[in-house]
């Protein structure tokens, strides 16, 4: 493993310091700083979270049941996979030993309805723009809106993937935000036998439309491949859940970390047990943490999760067009190109759609039992964790529970979080290339964001805290007076900043 940790903070008194402020096209707020030295070379860069929710500490003091409900308000992009989560730590604090066939049907089918709409709805909407017109296209066409007038069938299929999917979800949790559908211990509802038909009905156009979402990507990466390999790019090491016998895990498994060259440091760890494998660190300019590995240390123990993660973490994909879409993937070894999560995103979403496929075909979705009773001696120590794999990588939800049913304790660590010294350093090397130290332009605003876009980050959920943001990213002297700046407004119009005289 690279030892690209956030750099400290220098002493000299003469760098010059540029914000980008907020990013857009993300779910949450943050901001960009760079510093430069008198070569203009940039020493530092830092990507601040600058919004604070604290929902760790709003949980405490709530009875247990409420919980799968309350913290899917961390996001609205992907409160499936924290409502599961905390199911599932909520399964472990009560001795669940295993829920029913049919809560484990229902629960799969809707975190998997969660994965593809949350990969259509990043790849499509929020990314598609950069990737098709390129990252220094004009501002007024880089949206949604601009691939449905130059690209329609994409488009189309893009908006389609994703209401399959979040129709999915309303079938299973109940809502298409925010449901239900997942309680302590199982489920509290079946479909029913019409909505299991409907939904098996689209199966063959989902499964052709996601091929071709991985097969764009793959073009895409073709038509340029040294922007692809070499854009914010470097070595890390991944984590992620896989199965037993090696096969890649989204709902559950244990965790796995694998090194750059591809060897595995660490296998078949009981996430029931993570907090001996991670911890996590705290900067004063930041709400969002770093975790890293214990027995690394911080300087070499950190790693990257989420769909470029899991692609070559696992040893294989359980369904078949996925996994030949795998092995084209990593052809020629080991991938760390940080634009290639938009390619191993695709393939997750293609796999997600197979899954679904699968599972309509289970009887238990419509009918057995749908809570485990609870054990008949309560636990000494009612504490749970629940790991599965969000769409943006590795979450962890860890509960206790005190004698009066109330939650006394809560860590959450979300895939955001994980990433959060691989997005700092993806921010360095962008900025390293393509700023010169003397003006800032629209293009080196939008070549930043599409290196932390490319993680898929959450940051409402990292910080426990969506929309189009206004955007400023200001150059500024040694003196403190700005030389050069540059302001988005919510309407997309770019303006420049009045400098100092």
């Amino acid at each position: 493993m690279t030892e690209n940790t956030p750099p400290q903070t220098p002493t000299t008194e003469t760098l010059r310091r540029v914000a980008i402020d907020p990013v857009s096209r993300v779910e949450g707020h943050g901001k960009v700083t760079l510093l430069l030295d008198d070569d203009n070379r940039v020493v530092q860069a830092r990507l601040h979270i600058v919004e604070f929710r604290g929902f760790e500490s709003f949980i405490v003091g709530r009875p247990y049941w409420e919980v799968p409900v309350m913290v899917q308000r961390l996001c609205g992009i992907c409160p499936v996979s924290h409502h599961l989560a905390a199911s599932k730590a909520l399964d472990a604090a009560l001795g669940v030993a295993a829920i029913p066939a049919s809560a484990r049907a229902m629960r799969e089918l809707m975190h998997y309805g969660q994965i593809m709409q949350s990969h259509a709805l990043h790849f499509f909407h929020l990314s598609s723009p950069d990737l098709l017109f390129g990252f220094d296209s004009d501002v007024n066409r880089r949206n949604i809106i601009g691939v449905a007038a130059a690209h329609p069938d994409i488009a189309r299929q893009g908006v389609l993937l994703r209401k399959y999917g979040q129709e999915v979800i309303r079938l299973t949790a109940g809502k298409r935000v925010h449901g239900t559908g997942s309680v302590p211990g199982g489920i509290n509802r079946h479909l029913t036998r019409v909505e299991r038909d409907e939904l098996a009905a689209q199966v063959p156009q989902m499964l052709a439309w996601c091929e071709q979402a991985v097969d764009l990507a793959a073009a895409l990466q073709a038509q340029n491949p040294a922007l692809y390999q070499n854009f914010g790019s470097f070595e890390s090491s991944w984590m992620s859940l896989v199965r037993g016998d090696g096969a890649m895990a989204l709902y559950d498994g244990r965790l796995r970390v694998r090194s750059a060259d591809g060897r595995v440091l660490v296998d078949d760890v009981d996430p029931q047990t993570y907090a001996d494998l991670i911890i996590e660190e705290t900067a004063p300019w930041t709400y969002m943490k770093f975790p890293h590995l214990v027995a690394l240390g911080a300087e070499a123990g950190w790693y990257r999760v989420g769909p470029l993660a899991r692609v070559q973490n696992c040893d294989f994909i359980a369904t078949p067009r996925a996994e030949a879409q795998r092995q084209r993937f990593l052809a020629h070894g080991p991938v760390h190109a940080t634009l290639a999560y938009h390619w191993a995103r695709m393939i997750e979403m293609l796999h997600a759609m197979e899954v679904i496929a699968e599972l309509l075909q289970d009887d238990a979705l419509i009918d057995g039992e749908r809570i485990a009773p609870l054990p008949a001696q309560r636990p000494a120590r009612r504490e749970g964790v629940g790991v599965l794999e969000a769409p943006r990588g590795t979450l962890i939800h860890h509960y206790e529970i005190g004698d009066d049913d109330l939650i006394t304790w809560c860590n959450l660590i979300v895939s955001t979080t994980h990433n959060n010294r691989a997005m700092n350093e993806s921010v360095r090397a962008v900025a390293a290339e393509y700023f010169d130290g003397r003006e800032v332009t629209p293009g080196l605003l939008n070549h930043i964001e599409v290196a932390i876009r490319a993680y898929d980050p959450c940051l409402s959920c990292a910080t426990h805290a969506l929309g189009q943001m206004p955007l400023e990213l200001r150059l500024l002297g040694a003196d403190g007076r700005m030389r050069s700046g540059l302001r988005r407004n919510g309407d997309g119009r770019i303006e420049q900043l009045e400098t100092a005289p």
